[in-house]
């Protein structure tokens, strides 16, 4: 049977975390989870700690350095690569993202050989519920302006509800993905369309946080999508430049550019004759 790793990046999450951890266990089938934890002040880490001396499917990766959701989410992937999963399912560990969702998605990768399949709120039968009206408008906004940019090929680009293989993952350009914040979605879903990998969408009910604050807030959603211009305009080594979606790209700017027309010449100006005589007195005095 695959090993599946479930990780879970973590601040401040000390109400929510030991009941989802109860649910997460109960699963079948069977998973490990590995929690992130960057120095939670409320101990959120510490708890995790003691319940996992308990628990052998329980690990805990603990940073005090080097913090942020992007980065977290990186050394989280690469951890549970080294623990040895098959399969790692990323979720956030508020409860918005529910449990029983988890089968479902290793059926569907069982089922369709997808190398990412995405808990997704756009597709039909999915949704949100609970959440704040202008939350949902921003959500939404962010999601329709990532997918103009960046053109995936799925309808919810912002969900941090995702199963990817290891395939999927040992090829991805580690050292490329600069996110600091939630931006680390889209880059990683970036490198996986450039480099081939089918993702599918099952749907999802999103239901906003049962306890504690959520960590966004203006200054990271404005850098996240200041973020996304820059995929947009320099991928960097997330797009090689001989892989089919960098070939799509030119394509798509090339059309861009047809349609738009050429661009009006700009003829240099000529001196006038007045001034050319004048030039020509003061050269002969």
């Amino acid at each position: 049977m695959s090993r599946v790793i479930v990780m879970l990046p973590t601040y401040n999450e000390a109400e929510n975390i030991e009941p989802l951890l109860d649910a997460l266990l109960a699963l079948e089938p069977r998973v490990e989870i590995l929690v992130v934890d960057d120095d939670s002040p409320d101990k959120t880490w510490l708890l995790v700690q003691r319940r996992a001396a308990e628990e052998p499917r329980l690990h805990l990766l603990y940073r005090k350095t080097d913090r942020g959701r992007g980065k977290a989410g990186v050394a989280g992937m690469r951890k549970a690569l080294e623990l040895g999963a098959d399969a790692v399912i990323e979720m956030d560990a508020d409860w918005s993202h529910d449990p029983r969702y988890i089968p479902r998605m290793i059926a569907a990768a069982e089922r369709t050989g997808a190398a990412i399949v995405i808990g997704s709120r756009r597709v039909d039968g999915g949704g949100e519920a609970g959440r704040h009206p202008l939350r949902a408008i921003i959500t939404w906004a962010a999601n329709a302006y990532i997918r103009l940019l960046l053109e995936f090929p799925v309808r919810d680009t912002t969900t941090g509800y995702r199963y990817y293989t290891r395939a999927c993952l040992e090829a991805m350009p580690w050292e490329a993905i600069r996110a600091e914040g939630p931006e680390i979605l889209q880059e990683l879903m970036l490198a996986a369309d450039a480099r081939g990998f089918r993702m599918v969408e099952i749907p999802i009910r999103f239901v906003d946080r049962r306890a504690g604050r959520s960590n966004f807030n203006l200054r990271i959603m404005l850098r996240s999508l200041g973020s996304i211009v820059r995929l947009w305009l320099r991928p960097g080594a997330l797009v090689p430049e001989g892989s089919d979606l960098a070939r799509r790209r030119r394509q798509r700017r090339r059309r861009r550019l047809r349609a738009a027309g050429p661009r009006p010449r700009r003829d240099r100006p000529h001196p006038s004759p007045g001034v050319s005589l004048a030039a020509t007195a003061q050269g002969a005095g």
